[in-house]
Order: C-alpha cells, then structure tokens, then sequence
C-alpha cells in the first residue's frame, strides 16, 4: 500500500515538473555564448488605456501603457528580489533589491502557449545602473506567461479608462560567458 502511494506521489511530481518545463521557442532562444543569472518569477498587472484606434476612428482598443510587478526569487511568490516597470524614457525595466536595474529593447516576440497571456519575449539589456547582479545583463527572456492580455474590444463609454490586467510571467537574465 505504502509503495503504491509513493509510487503515485512520484508520478504526480513528474507530471508536476514536466508542466512547468516549457521549450523556449528558437524565435526568443538567447546565443549559446550567454549564460544564465537570474530566474525572477514576476507578479503584476499590465495596464492599459482606451483610446481611439488611429487606423479607424469609429473603433476604440486598448492601448498598452505599462508593466507593474513584483519580481521574486521563487514561484511561491514569498522573497521579494526587485521590480519591474517602465523607466522615464518608456523602456521596460527591472530594478534588483541590490540597487542595479537594466532596461531593454525587445528583439523578438512569440505568442505564449496559453491564448489569454501575453506573449514571451527576447529583449536586449540597452541601458544599466548600478554595481549589482543586474548590470552586466545583455538579454532578457519573459516566458511562461500567464494573464496580462487586454480584452479583444472596447467601446466609446470606456474612452480614457485604465484597465489593470494581473499577470504572471518568468524573467531570466543572461550575461556574456
């Protein structure tokens, strides 16, 4: 009996840690001459504005403003190791407790897996401050997202409203080898 409950217990972790193990598409795969840092696990909204589509002035959409979360070092979402937002010159960036951020350009997007998250990236580290973890970054993955998507529509009676989107998604930084 007691090996019949291990014995499922195991299956179940397998299965467990197959789901979370997701192939980096090669669109958003980093050089094979970079090496992994940090794996932040983010937790926040994207927020979005009504607007006017400019292609069809009859239309209205949602417009992305800005990213806002949490970033922490396990998926538990319990030890907090920095942010992520939008700097002054609108470029996203992640700030480390220790003080360092990098900001980033994106490369390249592929749409996540799940239909209702936004997609996973591959950004380029632009801009660095700092002497900590975060400063000798040059690209940045987002996958795994979840959430964060804006609705397909919107309507006049929305115009200038923000919407917050809670999302969840992965941040993994890479250095030069």
């Amino acid at each position: 009996m007691i090996r019949a409950i291990l014995s499922l217990l195991l299956v179940i972790c397998n299965l467990s840690c197959f789901a979370q193990t997701q192939e980096i598409p090669a669109s958003i795969k980093v050089p094979e001459d970079c090496s992994l840092i940090m794996h932040a696990y983010a937790k926040g909204v994207q927020v979005y504005i009504c607007t006017q589509d400019p292609q069809d002035t009859s239309r209205y959409v949602w417009t992305f403003l800005e990213p806002r979360a949490n970033l922490y070092a396990t998926a538990d979402n319990r030890k907090l190791i920095g942010k992520h937002y939008f700097n002054p010159a609108k470029k996203p960036t992640w700030e480390n407790t220790d003080g360092s951020t990098i900001s980033g350009a994106k490369l390249q997007q592929t749409d996540s897996p799940d239909s209702l998250a936004i997609p996973w990236l591959l950004l380029k580290g632009i801009t660095a401050s700092g002497t900590g973890k975060l400063t000798p970054v040059v690209f940045i993955q987002r996958i795994n997202t979840k959430g964060g998507k804006a609705p397909a529509t919107a309507d006049r009676q929305q115009k200038g409203q923000l919407l917050e989107q809670p999302y969840t998604a992965e941040y993994l930084f890479y250095i030069k080898k």
